[in-house]
This record gives structure tokens, sequence and C-alpha cells, in this order.
């Protein structure tokens, strides 16, 4: 059972859900915190970019709901996940959720892109016993076209994680014509290669599973037409980080 307590801390969540071997280890409760800053051109969740589209939820409602499943993703080897949106965005209501999880002895992990690393205090990353860190490019004019933000505050976060000796798992959405120029892939290889805690990289290879939901907000969806990596081209990309001593999915 949760820990007793009560916290008037309040957000506004999109939506939760429970996930095996994608958000983290184990089967995960994982919980859409509304809002985000950037608008990635291949985003599959544009539902999720304003605070105002959220309902409201307070700790204590999130924590019931969590408590719920508790046992099972436990057993599970699993735990919470918090994502969005970008979760930074409401960096207190987040930080409130990950202590009350650590409270009841919760596996916890956020998943970030680190743009708005500075928000994440050191409080609520000693909450955190895993860092989801997307990497969207480690080009700086691509990754500014792609997201509409830039990439120094993404690599200033995960050197600060290095400092921390936080676990890092890092995301990279595979996208052709886009995200994977050999270059740009061997230099964010190097990168994290001398990072001791990226623990593994994950090479996500771009979808369209987003489409019906920029219909439905009446919202073009800007990488439409782009095709979906192939396995070769999935396939280079790996190796290029595995040449580079990282474990790569």
């Amino acid at each position: 059972m949760s820990v007793v307590t009560t916290d008037p801390v309040s957000g506004r969540i999109h939506s939760w859900d429970l996930s095996t071997g994608v958000d983290g280890p184990g089967t995960r409760f994982v919980l859409f915190v509304s809002g985000c800053p950037l608008r990635c051109l291949y985003c599959a969740n544009p539902d999720t970019w304003h605070l105002r589209d959220g309902r409201p939820a307070t700790v204590d409602e999130v924590m019931e709901e969590i408590d719920k499943y508790r046992d099972f993703i436990t057993l599970a080897g699993g735990g919470v996940t918090l994502t969005g949106g970008e979760p930074l965005l409401q960096s207190a209501f987040t930080a409130a959720v990950l202590r009350r999880c650590k409270e009841d002895g919760l596996h916890t992990a956020l998943d970030t892109s680190g743009f708005l690393g500075a928000r994440a205090s050191d409080e609520l990353l000693a909450d955190t016993d895993l860092v989801l860190l997307d990497i969207k490019s480690f080009d700086i004019t691509t990754y500014r076209k792609l997201t509409g933000g830039e990439l120094a505050p993404t690599l200033g976060f995960v050197t600060r994680l290095e400092r921390l000796g936080k676990r890092v798992w890092i995301r990279y959405v595979l996208v052709p014509g886009w995200t994977d120029d050999e270059a740009a892939v061997d230099g964010l290889a190097r990168f994290l290669s001398g990072l001791g805690c990226v623990e593994r990289v994950d090479v996500l290879p771009f979808h369209k599973l987003g489409a019906a939901k920029y219909d439905a907000l009446d919202v073009p969806f800007p990488l439409r037409d782009t095709p979906v990596p192939g396995p070769k081209l999935v396939g280079r990309v790996l190796r290029q980080f595995r040449g580079r001593g990282l474990v790569a999915h």
C-alpha cells in the first residue's frame, strides 16, 4: 500500500498506460504529463503539446492510480515512468510524483528531451533511478530545424547526469533524411562513448502511428511523406553506435 500522506501539489496530465520493455526495465506504469516546449517534426503525440489540453490531477490522485498496479509492476521488475509531453515543464509536479514513488519503494524513470534539464533539481534527480534521454540530433542546425529548440541544453544535462552518476538510456529516433547522417551519428556515438553513465542506446525507427492524431487536431503532419527507415539503414546506425563500444538496440 502507498505511504499515507497528503500532497497538495497538482499538475496537468494527458493519460496513463502500462507498457513492457519500452519505457524502462520491466512492466511500467507510464504517466503522460501534458505540455512540451519542443515541436519535433516526427512527434507521435501532438495531443500532449499544450498544458491546457491536459486534465488536472493531484499527486495523491496519481498515486492512488499507481497503487492499483503496484504489486503487478513490482513483481514484473518494473516501476513508474514519467513522460509526456515533457515532464520537466511541470517540474514541481514531476518531482512530487517521483518523491512519492520512491517513498513507496518503486523504481522510477524520467523520459525527457533534456531541453529543460535546468529545471530538474538535484532532489528531483535523486528520486530518479533512470533517465531516458531523447537526443534528437547531434547536428546543431538539424536539431533546431527538427525540434524548434537548441541542442546545447541537452548536452549540458547529460554531462550533469554523468557528474551525478545517474543511469542513462539514450533514445535516438532514426528519421531518413533528418537523423541518418553518418557524420552526425558518429559524432553522437563518440560523445556518448565518453560518458560512463550511458548504459545503452535505443535506436527507434521513425513511424507514422500518430498521423491520425494530427488529422483529428487539424494540424499538418510535417513528415507525412517521409519514408520509414529500412532494415539496412537501421543496421548501419546500430553498427555505428556499437563500433564505439556502446550497447545499442
